[in-house]
């Protein structure tokens, strides 16, 4: 079977099982996971539910416990696309999860409200079926609908969606031009040399080294998680992004030494997929987002797909697991939601609601 084809059929499993999950009567659900899911999968997902190991831990300790709070909950990705890298086969997309906050989910209160889950998701396929799965989740924008705020106003826009891609093309059911993903996928790289070209100790805020206007379009959009915020131009990118993260790490070319788990970089037509999970990247180095420097050899969860417009970058989606990455900054962002329910509980807000 030719590589495209091979992607092809990869992606119409993926796509048949979520949609199917959309679907579903709860009695059925576990026959559907288990249709599309490797009996052994390796699960990956954002802290407190970190790694699940096989198929009937993913749908007890995951699904179960999801589709209870949420119980008419409906997938629907901006991107989906898919690629080989290496000998590894990928599936990738990033979108929203949405549905009634029925009940308590991971001790975020039920609202009984529509709630918007954004996610981002990778799978390795072997003998088409999910045999790796990897995804973020933006739980703290999840908190903040439920009415908590555990961390500082972003520099980033942030609240509501995070929109999807301006010209709606994200989702890549059909085969793509070949010349056009390996032209995405080469800006893509091009662009991550430019970035391990900064020097903490020679360059610190100055970011010239990086060289980044040769890569991304002046206009450009970031989608970053909550925490960091959306940023609509390369300006704001480095201002709301890029300054705060380099002072806080920084370090450049650790991820080389072999820790952790590389997503596949893929491209397909004008977009490209890619990110790491459990990953070294950087010594905790000065203040991020209210922490002080500890000095921690720090790893992180971080995807990325990004989309081509000429020869440009022209948008990124970048979901990032910030509640594993202030856990090993030495803060508990759900011990901060805990408090803060409490002291709902007895009728105090960490804001006027009286306004």
């Amino acid at each position: 079977m030719s590589d495209n084809k091979k992607n092809q059929k990869n992606k119409m499993v993926v796509w048949d099982f979520w949609q199917k999950m959309n679907y579903v009567e709860s009695d059925k659900v576990a026959n559907v996971i288990r249709a599309a899911v490797h009996e052994d999968v390796n699960w990956n997902g954002p802290h407190p539910i970190n790694h699940l190991q096989g198929v009937d831990a993913l749908i007890t300790d995951f699904w179960q416990p999801l589709l209870k709070s949420f119980p008419d909950l409906k997938r629907k990705p901006d991107i989906f696309m898919g690629g080989l890298s290496g000998r590894e086969e990928w599936v990738s997309g990033v979108g929203y999860l949405t549905g009634t906050f029925a009940q308590d989910w991971l001790g975020i209160p039920a609202t009984g409200e529509k709630t918007n889950i954004h996610f981002g998701q990778f799978y390795v396929m072997r003998e088409g079926k999910i045999a790796e799965s990897y995804v973020i989740l933006d739980l703290l924008a999840v908190m903040r609908q439920a009415g908590f705020q555990v961390l500082p106003p972003a520099r980033g826009g942030e609240g509501g969606k995070v929109p999807g891609p301006r010209a709606g093309d994200g989702v890549l059911l059909t085969e793509q031009d070949e010349l056009e993903s390996r032209k995405s996928l080469e800006l893509v790289e091009a662009m991550s040399k430019g970035l391990r070209r900064y020097v903490r100790s020679r360059d610190g805020e100055n970011m010239r080294s990086m060289e980044q206007e040769h890569y991304w379009h002046p206009q450009m959009h970031w989608y970053g998680p909550s925490g960091i915020g959306r940023c609509l131009s390369l300006e704001e990118f480095e201002d709301f992004h890029q300054r705060p993260w380099l002072h806080g790490f920084g370090d450049r070319n650790l991820s080389e030494t072999g820790s952790g788990r590389r997503m596949g970089s893929i491209g397909e037509g004008n977009y490209v997929s890619g990110g790491i999970w459990d990953t070294v990247f950087s010594k905790h180095h000065g203040e991020y987002i209210g922490v002080p420097a500890t000095g921690k050899m720090m790893a992180i969860r971080d995807f990325d797909w990004w989309k081509r417009e000429g020869d440009y970058l022209i948008e990124n989606w970048v979901p990032i697991d910030m509640i594993d990455l202030f856990m090993q900054m030495g803060v508990d962002l759900f011990d901060r939601l805990r408090r803060q329910v409490e002291q709902r509980k007895l009728g105090k807000y960490w804001f006027d609601p009286s306004g």
